[in-house]
């Protein structure tokens, strides 16, 4: 796990370094005044030598303050060392996630990729930065000090003998049982993260329900169950607490008292008694700070798990059979007995044998019902899914032969679930060509017949677009990511029922502009209406999976009887509407 880390304290290892030698001289310079406090005990004040005193009090004064300094370096060191390794593992998981593939994603919540993002890093770097100073520190001045104790009182220093491994016992049993609770309390966390999103990202949806309660209802309880659960593991370990420090304080009893008989019989000096004392006092404390540094340890590893395992999650598309040169030449699509599954264990398939040509430039209509694979069958040629079986060729060549950034930006995609970014109209415009000019995005707006409602912004273009666009309408957020994909100039464009929320005159008018303004890009229309896909070059008819019939609208009319039953109850609507 450590090795597997490592590399990203890269940049911050002399920070880590100075943090270990400050700490470590910190933890020198304080046992050694102990010493010097002993001898101003035993010599000076038993000798009167007032000299003497002073002297080693001004020794002792300056020790102290080097100390100190060494104390500020070492926990400024190690907080640098701590947020950087941090940042550089935040940055690198974040970046690893951007390299998956939809069903890479799908192994993880997204509220769990932000918890692992967020408070498991943070746990990690936290640890780093304590341990930097506690587990150079602490141990150091265990054995300095284990040793100067000897040093001073060997027979005194059998009380060791009984103690630490007192403590040492205390320390495995807490650690054993801690590790398990840390790593449910990280579980619960996702959970009650994953409610958090959900309701934020759907609260239109929430307060059109009047579901307020049952979601503070649901809030609740998983909030209850994150406590519970932290209260259970920090529970366990205060518990532990008392125990220690009377193990602590019962030591330092018996030395006292055994201590005290030594000095009355003459056998040490109350100088070395005072000082055993405080070495004793450390070698203790310095016990229970590894046993508290362990602790944090022991939730750091559940964490480092949960990071690790999304950072050894390999992407299931990549570009290892590209041709980085190769770019997509034309807008041609061929599905050659094409299988998916979305889990490669499923029984069922999601795709079953799809065959079908598509020229460049032609217009291709995607007709179905729910759950009729529609979507799957267009998040196939830009490689958002790896087909199971088969082939999808695009410009005269497999998919897998071009790169994914060749490939997807010769598509462009209009999902059913359209997404915009806070920022202005011309920003979210620009994610389709981060260098258009303002002629070509109105262009690109009088064609997704978005134009008409951005003149009547307050500040046209330059309009502030809420988050996920919410103050703006569906039919205006979809025709702006028409918009924005046309700005792409693509060679294949896919509109996954994208109209949906606009009226059919507008829709008519976009499909006639994009003949226009986009004659040699193959244009994927799925729709419900027969009359957004009736004037295509060629129309698919999905069923269950499967390719159930292809044609134009009048051939399908005449050999489809799925077709023709969508498009004679659809005009019998229109006859009653009217």
């Amino acid at each position: 796990m450590i090795q597997k880390l490592y590399p990203y304290t890269k940049g911050y290892r002399p920070y880590m370094l100075l943090a270990i030698l400050c700490s470590a001289g910190e933890a020198v310079l304080e046992l050694l005044l102990p010493l010097t406090m002993s001898n101003i005990v035993d010599i000076g004040i038993a000798g009167g030598d007032r000299s003497y005193i002073l002297t080693a009090g001004l020794k002792m004064a300056v020790m102290a303050a080097v100390a100190m300094l060494l104390g500020i370096t070492a926990a400024s060191a190690a907080a640098r060392a701590g947020m950087g390794f941090g940042a550089n593992l935040r940055l690198a998981v974040y970046e690893h996630v951007q390299n998956f593939s939809f069903s890479n994603i799908e192994h993880f919540s997204t509220a769990s990729l932000i918890t692992r993002l967020t408070n498991d890093v943070a746990a990690m770097q936290q640890t780093l930065m304590m341990g930097l100073r506690i587990f150079v520190r602490a141990p150091m001045m265990l054995l300095t000090a284990l040793v100067l104790a000897a040093t001073i009182s060997l027979n005194l220093s059998r009380v060791f003998l009984v103690v630490i491994p007192l403590l040492a016992v205390v320390a495995a049993v807490i650690l054993r049982k801690v590790g398990p609770m840390f790593t449910t309390m990280q579980q619960a966390t996702d959970d009650l993260n994953l409610v958090v999103q959900e309701n934020l990202t759907a609260i239109r949806v929430v307060k059109s329900f009047v579901r307020e309660s049952e979601e503070c209802a649901k809030f609740e309880n998983r909030s209850t169950h994150l406590r519970k659960t932290a209260e259970r593991s920090s529970g366990f370990v205060v518990s532990f607490m008392p125990l220690m420090i009377i193990i602590v304080y019962s030591t330092i009893i018996a030395v006292m008292w055994i201590g005290g008989h030594y000095v009355y019989d003459g056998m040490m000096g109350s100088g070395d008694l005072i000082s055993f004392i405080t070495y004793i006092t450390e070698i203790l404390m310095s016990l229970m700070m590894v046993s508290m540094i362990l602790m944090m340890l022991s939730r750091s590893i559940a964490c480092a798990r949960r990071i690790i395992e999304v950072m050894e999650e390999v992407p299931e598309i990549t570009n290892a059979t590209a041709d980085p040169a190769l770019q997509v030449a034309d807008g041609s699509i061929r599905f050659d007995h094409v299988f998916f599954k979305y889990h490669k264990g499923a029984e069922a398939w999601n795709l079953r044998d799809v065959s079908f040509h598509v020229t460049s430039g032609m217009t291709v209509g995607i007709l179905g019902g729910t759950g009729s694979a529609k979507t799957t069958l267009v998040s196939l040629i830009p490689r958002l899914y790896e087909a199971t079986e088969g082939q999808i060729f695009v410009g005269g060549h497999p998919v897998q032969d071009y790169t994914t950034e060749h490939l997807r930006d010769a598509c462009a995609m209009v999902l059913q679930q359209n997404t915009l970014f806070s920022g202005t109209v011309a920003d979210n415009l620009r994610w389709g060509n981060r260098n258009a000019s303002d002629e070509e995005l109105q262009d690109a707006c009088r064609t997704a017949c978005a134009d008409e409602f951005i003149t009547r912004m307050p500040q046209g273009y330059d309009t502030v677009i809420d988050q996920g666009g919410a103050n703006i309408s569906g039919g205006q957020k979809q025709r702006l990511c028409i918009a924005r994909a046309i700005l792409r100039k693509p060679k294949i464009l896919i509109l996954d029922d994208s109209t949906s929320a606009v009226d059919t005159s507008t829709d008519a008018k976009i499909r006639q502009s994009l003949r226009q303004v986009l004659p040699g890009t193959t244009k994927i229309i799925i729709a419900q209406r027969v009359a957004s896909v009736m004037d295509a070059d060629l129309i698919l008819v999905m069923d269950d999976g499967v390719i159930a019939a292809m044609g134009t609208h009048d051939q399908l009319l005449s050999s489809c009887h799925i077709y023709r039953e969508v498009y004679e109850s659809q005009q019998e609507g229109v006859t009653i509407d009217a």
